[in-house]
């Protein structure tokens, strides 16, 4: 039980990230949004540290390492995918392979799942397409390069969760602050890297700062202020704090079903996105996503008693 709440406020908390990055992105590039964050993110993680302790041992950094490199490069990706295709196909493909890279993982290492828990990740994955599925009215042609990146991006998101879990009990919160240092200081080089390139910046700019269901895609961009500042922080702060959740989730058993009931859940932060998207910019879920959103409250309930 305890995992599965764990599991669903990393999703909820990442997803609200998530959509106060998509609100950041509408006045400034998704990908400096998305540094700053990160960098942002790191302040609450010491906090962490200080208040819950942690070791810096060879295996918390090597993995924390791993996290940074295989979330930033994720991120990048999911940018790349997001400008070549269409967001209503690209995101929930995206969301799925970083559900099913972990799950897979798992059932690879042998880890066995009871009937019911098989239903129930079977329906989560399914609720994770409906809730992620954005609509597009870009009308962007679906690629296969797209389709390739969105897959790379899945991996590279799914791969944070498997650092995670790989990381040592002991290590604490010293494995997401190494993990927080190496993403901002990717993504950071990579935003200056656009910004080179592109002094001046596009009109619009694809994907969010947290992640496929962003609400911030391709809006227009304004002058810095406080709403961005606001924004910007809260999503780095709501990111690192999802993050706690999902590796304290993670630990927080010794049955090997742990993974893929924490990496199905952790895939759900569009529900976070959605929800807030309809309250405060009310926006209407459409029939696909609340029916993705009861999929997904059915499936955890039947993971909690699986």
């Amino acid at each position: 039980m305890i995992t599965v709440l764990l599991g669903l406020a990393g999703a909820v908390v990442y997803g609200a990230a998530d959509f106060l990055g998509g609100l950041a992105s509408r006045r400034a590039r998704a990908v400096s949004v998305t540094a700053v964050a990160a960098a942002v993110g790191l302040a609450p993680l010491l906090v962490g540290l200080a208040l819950l302790g942690g070791r810096f041992g060879g295996e918390a950094v090597r993995w924390g390492v791993v996290a940074g490199v295989s979330g930033g490069v994720g991120v990048l990706l999911l940018y790349a995918a997001l400008a070549t295709g269409p967001m209503s196909v690209l995101s929930p493909l995206t969301a799925v392979f970083t559900a099913v890279v972990p799950v897979a993982v798992a059932l690879l290492r042998g880890t066995v799942l009871s009937p019911l828990g098989v239903v129930a990740l079977v329906v989560a994955g399914v609720a994770v397409v409906l809730v992620a599925a954005v609509p597009d009215s870009g009308g962007a042609r679906l690629t296969a390069r797209g389709v390739v990146t969105a897959a790379a991006a899945g991996c590279g998101l799914g791969g944070i969760v498997l650092a995670y879990d790989a990381s040592p009990t002991d290590a604490g919160v010293a494995t997401l602050v190494v993990a927080r240092v190496v993403q901002a200081v990717l993504l950071g080089a990579a935003a200056l890297v656009v910004v080179r390139l592109r002094p001046g910046g596009p009109p619009h700019d694809a994907g969010s700062a947290g992640g496929p269901a962003g609400a911030g895609s391709g809006a227009v961009r304004s002058g810095p202020g406080r709403a961005l500042v606001l924004a910007v922080v809260g999503c780095g702060v709501l990111d690192a704090v999802a993050n706690l959740f999902i590796q304290a989730g993670l630990h927080s058993s010794d049955d090997p079903s742990t993974l893929p009931v924490m990496s199905v859940l952790n895939a759900l932060y569009p529900i976070g996105t959605v929800l807030l998207a309809g309250l405060v910019l009310r926006e209407r879920l459409t029939a696909v996503q609340a029916t993705g959103i009861v999929l997904a409250f059915a499936a955890s309930v039947g993971l909690a008693l699986s």
